[in-house]
């Protein structure tokens, strides 16, 4: 039987994927015959633990350290996997949250904080993004053979979110880039696009519930399907717009977020 998602030897690199949505995005791909993955994490210790697991089942993973932050780390990551792999194929952007040093002052009001509070959230949620689709789209437009983006946003960056305005602005920021390079890559044979996630059981969400089920209840009430987005579900959108079976899709931002956008 035909896989129709099916990576045809594709070589990704999956940034943030230490733990959590990261590490199973990375799972997926190797699972569906990239041609290798890069698994990147600004703690190495983490990146090479999943990629270990890749290799475990087969398939060909590298873990490369760098804060996707830093546009000299990404460009050297990027060579470094080139040179190893070969050119990437599929990018996923999806290193988010607070960067590698949240700055102290984040849970303060936005507008008692400035720039060098700010960018915690803007220098890895988007300027991150534009620093690893501008490293891989030499190489990408260079093989000459489908290529694809995916950058993983907030349902923040779509609707806004109390508290969160610098990151619901670099989520938002990172969408729309997306689809203006939707448009300049087109002609390539390259799509870009985004996945929109919600409330998701990571080791961060953890933390933050640390266990407290009321807390979670009342979080869910703005859910549909009352539980929380586990990895896989998010994996599983990603998979499919890196796979040949959504060739003809880019531009676009996928909500899966368990009805959380109907239920507000």
């Amino acid at each position: 039987m035909t896989d129709i998602l099916d990576l045809a030897g594709r070589v990704a690199l999956v940034t943030g994927a230490g733990q959590g949505v990261g590490r199973q995005i990375a799972l997926h791909l190797a699972a569906h015959n990239a041609g290798g993955v890069v698994v990147n994490d600004f703690v190495l210790a983490r990146a090479e633990a999943v990629a270990e697991e890749i290799r475990a089942e087969g398939g060909k993973a590298i873990a490369l350290q760098a804060d996707v932050s830093d546009f000299a780390a990404v460009k050297a990551m990027v060579a470094e996997a080139s040179a190893t792999l070969g050119p990437i194929g599929v990018l996923v952007n999806n290193a988010g949250n607070a960067g590698a040093n949240p700055s102290p002052d984040l849970a303060k009001p936005f507008w008692e904080t400035g720039p060098e509070a700010w960018n915690s959230f803007i220098g890895v949620n988007f300027y991150g993004v534009m620093n690893c689709t501008a490293a891989v789209i030499p190489g990408m437009i260079g093989r000459r053979a489908p290529g694809r983006i995916v950058t993983i946003i907030s349902d923040a960056g779509r609707w806004g979110d109390a508290g969160l305005e610098a990151y619901a602005g670099a989520k938002a920021g990172a969408a729309g880039f997306m689809r203006s390079v939707a448009r300049t890559l087109g002609r390539y044979d390259i799509t870009a696009n985004s996945v929109a996630i919600a409330l998701t059981a990571t080791p961060a969400v953890e933390r933050q519930l640390q266990g407290d089920p009321e807390v979670l209840k009342r979080m869910l009430e703005k859910y549909i399907v009352r539980r929380p987005g586990r990895p896989d579900d998010i994996a599983n959108m990603v998979l499919f717009l890196a796979s040949d079976a959504s060739s003809w899709i880019t531009g676009q931002t996928y909500p899966v977020n368990g009805g959380f956008s109907l239920a507000l």
